[in-house]
C-alpha cells in the first residue's frame, strides 16, 4: 500500500497521478496497486489499464482501418483523424541532430503518439517483440518490448543494479485488442468523459508501439502511485535514463502539453543522442523537443 497517499495527493493536486488495478483478459498482465482519488479530481492515466474480465468480454473487435474513439456506450468506432507532421519542424530543438527520424512511423524511435496523434495503422503490432532479460513483474505480452527498447532496457537495468537500485519491468507491450478491453472497461464503469482522463483510447497508446514501458521497484512499493516518484527506481531513472536513450514521457506539471499527469514510472525510448540532447537542453516533453502542438485532449 502507498503510505499517506491521501495527504500526498492533497498536497500536490492536481499532480502526480494514481491509477486503478487492472487485469486485461489474455494479456498476461498482473494486477497493479493504486491510490485512487475521488472522482472529479483523479488525474489522467495512460499507462495502467483497469479492465476486468467482464469488461474485456464486451470489447469491440479492433479496427484495422482507422484510429478508434468511443461512443457513449464505450464501443470504439472509426473516425477521421488529421495527418500529423512526419518529421521534426525545422525550428525544433531536435532539428539540429545529424540523424533525423520519422515522427509518424510506428517503427521509428522518434514516433510521437498523443491525443492528437494516433497510431497508423491503429492496430499496429511491432514485428520484433522480445522479452528482455530483466527482472519482471508481469508475464505474457506485457513482458515484451520491441528489440531496440529491450536491448537498451537490459543495459539500463544492469547499470541501476550496479548502483544498488532494483528495477522491474511492470508493464510493457499492450496490444490494440488489450487496449480496447482496457478502455471499454473504464467507459463501462466511469463513463467516457472520465475514461478519457484515465486510459488512452485504442490506437493512441505508447505501450502498443513497444517503445515504452513502466517500471517498478523490487518490492512493488508505491506501484503506479504518486509516491513512486520518491522510490529509488524512479529517482535513478529520471536522473540516468537519458544515458540509455530513455525519457520520462509524462513529466511533472506538463499535463497541458502531454495530455497526462506525471507518471514517474512511464519511460519512453527515443535513442541516446536525442534523450541526452533533451536532458542537456532542459526540455521536458517530446512535443516541445520535436516542435509539435500541445495535446491536452482528443480532437
Amino acid at each position: 500500500m502507498c503510505q499517506n497517499c491521501a495527504a500526498k495527493a492533497a498536497a500536490t493536486a492536481p499532480s502526480r497521478r494514481s491509477v486503478a488495478r487492472f487485469l486485461a483478459a489474455g494479456a498476461g498482465l498482473t494486477a497493479l496497486a493504486a491510490c485512487t482519488p475521488d472522482a472529479g479530481t483523479r488525474p489522467p492515466s495512460s499507462s495502467s489499464p483497469a479492465a476486468t474480465s467482464a469488461s474485456a468480454s464486451q470489447a469491440a473487435t479492433p479496427s484495422t482501418t482507422a484510429p478508434a474513439t468511443s461512443t457513449a456506450a464505450g464501443e470504439p468506432s472509426a473516425v477521421a483523424t488529421p495527418t500529423p507532421t512526419s518529421a521534426p519542424t525545422p525550428a525544433s530543438p531536435a532539428a539540429g541532430l545529424p540523424q533525423q527520424h520519422s515522427l509518424t512511423d510506428p517503427a521509428s524511435p522518434w514516433l510521437v503518439v498523443n491525443k492528437h496523434r494516433p497510431l497508423s495503422p491503429a492496430d499496429y503490432v511491432p514485428a520484433d517483440r522480445v522479452q528482455p532479460n530483466v527482472a519482471l513483474a508481469v508475464s505474457g505480452e506485457a513482458a515484451q518490448l520491441n528489440g531496440t527498447t529491450a536491448a537498451a532496457a537490459e543495459q539500463m537495468f544492469a547499470a541501476a543494479a550496479r548502483d544498488g537500485v532494483t528495477m522491474t519491468l511492470a508493464s510493457g507491450y499492450r496490444s490494440y485488442a488489450t487496449q480496447v478491453a482496457t478502455y471499454n472497461g473504464y467507459v463501462a464503469s466511469r463513463g467516457q468523459a472520465e475514461a478519457d482522463t484515465a486510459s488512452a483510447r485504442p490506437g493512441f497508446s505508447e505501450h502498443q508501439t513497444g517503445w515504452a514501458f513502466d517500471i517498478g521497484d523490487g518490492g512493488g512499493a508505491c506501484s503506479f502511485q504518486p509516491c513512486f516518484a520518491d522510490q529509488p527506481a524512479a529517482v535513478w531513472a529520471k536522473a540516468n535514463g537519458h544515458r540509455f536513450g530513455f525519457v520520462v514521457r509524462y513529466p511533472w506539471m506538463f499535463h497541458e502539453i502531454t495530455g497526462y499527469y506525471y507518471e514517474s514510472w512511464h519511460l519512453r525510448f527515443i535513442g541516446v543522442e536525442a534523450a541526452t540532447d533533451m536532458s542537456a537542453k532542459g526540455i521536458a516533453t517530446l512535443e516541445q523537443y520535436f516542435g509539435l502542438e500541445a495535446a491536452p485532449g482528443y480532437l
